[in-house]
């Protein structure tokens, strides 16, 4: 089974996503998306097949970069079409949110005090002496 390129992952997936879209963009490839009966999309790259696709390539064509579900199934392929789809699957969307990764400053701040923990100490440090130096001069 092809795994799931989840948000956190993306980054490492930026290049190759772009290669994919520069593709794609420029009719190199033939990408589409088709929803499962097992809930979740599938991504197929049919380049290979527009040649064989007995209805033409200009029903694939049609249906690229998008969500093809319902002009797969309108067609009411065969089993044997659906077994065959399976060949050029080359990957599952993630159907989940995108994780966030922005945090706020005082989550940032937090952090860092938990890493570096003698800049607080030092700052309370220093407020003691200078707050008993402030009381003894009084």
């Amino acid at each position: 089974m092809v795994g799931v390129i989840s948000d956190s992952h993306f980054s490492l997936f930026r290049s190759l996503i772009n290669s994919l879209l520069w593709l794609y963009n420029h009719n190199v490839i033939c990408l589409v998306a088709i929803w499962s009966s097992n809930g979740a999309y599938y991504v197929y790259d049919v380049t290979q097949y527009l040649d064989d696709h007995p209805g033409g390539d200009d029903v694939i064509l049609a249906a690229t970069g998008k969500d093809a579900t319902e002009d797969f199934e309108d067609a009411g392929h065969s089993k044997s079409a659906r077994e065959l789809m399976e060949q050029y699957c080359i990957g599952e969307l993630d159907p989940s949110p995108p994780v966030s990764t922005k945090h706020s400053y005082s989550e940032k701040f937090m952090q860092l005090t938990k890493q570096y923990w003698a800049v607080p100490v030092t700052f309370v440090g220093i407020s003691v002496v200078v707050g008993f130096l402030y009381l003894r001069k009084k």
